[in-house]
């Protein structure tokens, strides 16, 4: 199942390795891949025509604080908060007025937003450690797809993700795949170099 899943087209190669490290050991889960490393997000850009997607995925851990499942009042109060967050892509992402970009969709996922996670398992969620105990150990991921039409996409010189950063801290660096009319590159972002040239 690993091989086949690491054939999928590379949109989705970071969503594979996550489910392909969950159903191995938990001695596995931090991977030379390093498909869910803490205070590491990706982001994959694309600008065509009057077109910019966004896709933005992220260990639950550096934007909420924590992977379980909210149960407290104060861990429902701080999901929420991230998701109105996250609901508001033209402050978080800094997109320069003159370019003239609005939302065309948008769209969150994340076992935390009470979405159920695909390929879902179940003998893996009864699993028991060698005491006996049920072991849940999961890692939780949030997933934000944006698609902007932009009436003056010229004036998208740059991307600035400064305004991710700050919102979210525990973010150190962000692995973003650019691809743009000029081409496609590969960045690595951090609060100190937060803005990409298209």
């Amino acid at each position: 199942m690993r091989r086949l899943l690491l054939a999928l087209p590379f949109a989705l190669l970071p969503l594979a390795i996550a489910h392909a490290a969950e159903k191995h050991d938990h001695d596995h889960e931090h991977g030379s891949l390093g498909a869910h490393e803490h205070g590491v997000a990706r982001l994959n850009a694309a600008l065509d025509g009057q077109t910019l997607e966004l896709e933005l995925e992220s260990p639950a851990m550096n934007l909420v604080g924590f992977e379980h499942a909210a149960s407290t009042d104060a861990d429902k109060a701080k999901v929420a908060a991230v998701r109105a967050q996250l609901e508001k892509p033209l402050a978080l992402f800094s997109l320069p007025p003159a370019a003239g970009c609005v939302v065309a969709q948008q769209e969150l996922e994340s076992p935390l937003f009470g979405d159920k996670p695909e390929d879902h398992d179940e003998d893996h969620d009864k699993a028991k450690d060698a005491d006996g105990h049920e072991h849940h150990h999961e890692h939780s991921e949030i997933h934000a797809h944006y698609q902007f039409t932009c009436a003056t996409p010229g004036a998208l010189k740059s991307l600035d993700l400064a305004g991710v950063f700050k919102t979210f801290p525990a973010t150190q660096k962000i692995q973003v795949q650019l691809i743009s009319p000029s081409g496609q590159q590969g960045v690595e972002a951090t609060s100190k170099a937060a803005s990409l040239k298209f």
